[in-house]
């Protein structure tokens, strides 16, 4: 059995930045990540505030400078899944794939994926005008019409990418007011292929191996109307990766509970990013995370070494 000092679950910005920092440091750490480096960046066209890019950065190029820094240090990477995690007094055992992994320190980075709206014609019309990425589908609505349901960063950050490329968007919100940053407000506010739905849900997808419409009810009347629309992409939030996390470690509904210092309720396990218990999710915090995570670890192990 292949044994290391630490493992980190999750290339997006908080696992990259804790293997920087471990790998800095010297440990002996092993990258887990099922896919690209990169994690949510990935699917970012744009982002305008990350520290130091005071024009902005495409999400890929983020990326790819985060990856190009921990490939300057010698170190082990799996492209597989995790599908088990046993704790253990010292170290802890990892399925990976067909592999069973011993790590002393475990620091969980899996992020999180887009939540469903779980309402009729979703699940059916997904891949077929149902997305949950504008980056990745945008391109085939050029000049058609859609929907954007959500209010917050994401919604309001896809619905400026698709403007670019589509005919017309309608913004779909079941709030007056839109949780995103007000800058974000504003630009969709002023682009003229927006128009935006206030107080207005969701209640079925349509279509016939397409979408063709979305039905949706507005809050105040209760009166439903059927948008006509060649696609839904969906921004109603995320939901945290834990299913191969052992239950011994605590979590509410939106992640794993953590202190400051990205302690879990078991010794020697960390979390970091997306799939912690917080209300910001920013580059710059899973960031912060990774850090944070890989000096408690090497601290944990500094420890283990001294007994």
């Amino acid at each position: 059995m292949k044994s290391y000092d630490a493992m980190v679950i999750g290339g997006g910005p908080a696992g990259l930045t804790a293997m920087l920092y471990l790998l800095r440091a010297g440990v002996d750490a092993l990258l887990v990540e099922k896919l690209s480096p990169g994690g949510q960046v990935l699917m970012t066209e744009e982002i305008e505030n990350y520290p130091g890019f005071p024009k902005g950065i495409k999400g890929f190029e983020l990326a790819d400078l985060f990856a190009a820094q921990i490939d300057r240090y010698p170190h082990d990477r799996i492209m597989d899944e995790v599908s088990e995690i046993r704790p253990g007094q010292g170290a802890h055992v990892v399925r990976v794939g067909p592999e069973t992994i011993e790590a002393k320190t475990v620091i969980l980075c899996s992020g999180a994926r887009y939540r469903k709206l779980d309402i009729p014609g979703e699940r059916e019309l997904a891949g077929r005008g149902v997305s949950y990425c504008a980056l990745c589908d945008g391109n085939f609505f050029r000049d058609k019409v859609v929907a954007v349901i959500g209010g917050g960063n994401s919604a309001l950050e896809e619905s400026l990418y698709l403007a670019r490329l589509v005919r017309r968007l309608h913004l779909v919100h079941r709030r007056d007011e839109f949780r995103g940053e007000r800058y974000l407000q504003d630009k969709c506010f002023a682009n003229p292929k927006i128009e935006v739905l206030r107080s207005s849900v969701p209640r079925e997808i349509v279509g016939q191996g397409e979408v063709s419409g979305l039905v949706i009810e507005d809050l105040k009347s209760g009166e439903r109307r059927t948008l006509e629309v060649d696609g839904c992409f969906i921004f109603v939030g995320f939901e945290p990766i834990l299913e191969f996390a052992p239950p011994e470690i605590k979590r509410d509904a939106v992640g794993i509970i953590t202190d400051s210092e990205m302690n879990t309720s078991v010794p020697g396990i960390f979390a970091a990013g997306d799939v912690r218990s917080k209300n910001c999710r920013q580059v710059v915090t899973a960031v912060g995370d990774g850090a944070t995570a890989a000096s408690s670890a090497f601290a944990y192990l500094e420890k283990l070494n001294v007994s």
